[in-house]
């Protein structure tokens, strides 16, 4: 086994893992570096979704190693890993997931109340990331109440509020319009960098991983070089991407 770099806040070697008998990652070998932003591109399908899954914990590969802070996340048991998700890990999905029965500022708050932060502190936080997302003043209301993109601010805001080592983001503005994701993606790399926190970003759009220090491609399970995606304009404002190898 070779041993992962000192410069290396996640390292993946050779993973491997099948969804019902289909191939979702087929050997894919990769390292994240401390501070950076790292774009993980591809078509829908390409493996990106079980890619950040192993890489956060979520998921164990069925073959290959994952390794965080020099620490091997593929072999810790299921307690572990969700403790290391909540302490040192923030996710951002495609869609928000909310827990509908709290407020917004207990959403955003939720992670440091699952670490046994008081309320205050924990609510002084959270309140924090919402002003800077333009969404304080909806504290008190609940996910039910606000639009989508009020709701996709919340999960940034819960993934920071966290103040974790590594957020992983999974085609995080694939449900609102370019404006409203261009916006929030604005907000979410500049906090990220100024807070030197290592961001692993998931998206099949060129200009979302334009923003990115670096990108690798996966192509059905695998990296890929040479991939292009261009960006194209829906009837909806957001990304259509083809795909040339």
């Amino acid at each position: 086994m070779v041993a992962p770099s000192d410069n290396d806040m996640l390292w993946a070697r050779s993973l491997q893992h099948s969804h019902n008998g289909s191939p979702a990652l087929g050997g894919v070998s990769l390292d994240v570096r401390d501070g950076e932003i790292l774009a993980v591109t591809g078509p829908r399908g390409s493996g990106k979704t079980t890619l950040l899954h192993c890489l956060s914990g979520q998921l164990v590969p069925q073959e290959g190693e994952v390794w965080f802070n020099g620490v091997p996340v593929h072999t810790m048991g299921p307690r572990m890993r969700e403790q290391l998700r909540r302490d040192r890990f923030g996710w951002i999905a495609a869609d928000p997931q909310l827990v509908p029965e709290l407020t917004t500022w207990e959403n955003a708050a939720l992670p440091l109340l699952l670490r046994g932060v008081s309320h205050r502190a924990a609510k002084k936080a959270a309140a924090e990331w919402l002003d800077r997302l333009d969404i304080g003043p909806l504290a008190e209301e609940r996910p039910h109440t606000l639009l989508q993109a009020q709701r996709q601010r919340i999960s940034v805001a819960r993934a920071l509020t966290a103040s974790p080592s590594v957020i992983f983001a999974d085609e995080p503005t694939a449900s609102l319009h370019r404006a409203e994701g261009a916006q929030l993606l604005r907000t979410l790399t500049t906090a990220t960098r100024s807070h030197g926190i290592t961001v692993v970003l998931a998206t099949h759009d060129t200009e979302t991983a334009a923003l990115a220090d670096r990108t690798v491609a996966l192509l059905d399970g695998r990296r890929v070089t040479g991939v292009t995606q261009p960006a194209a304009t829906d009837t909806e404002g957001r990304s259509a991407c083809s795909l040339s190898v």
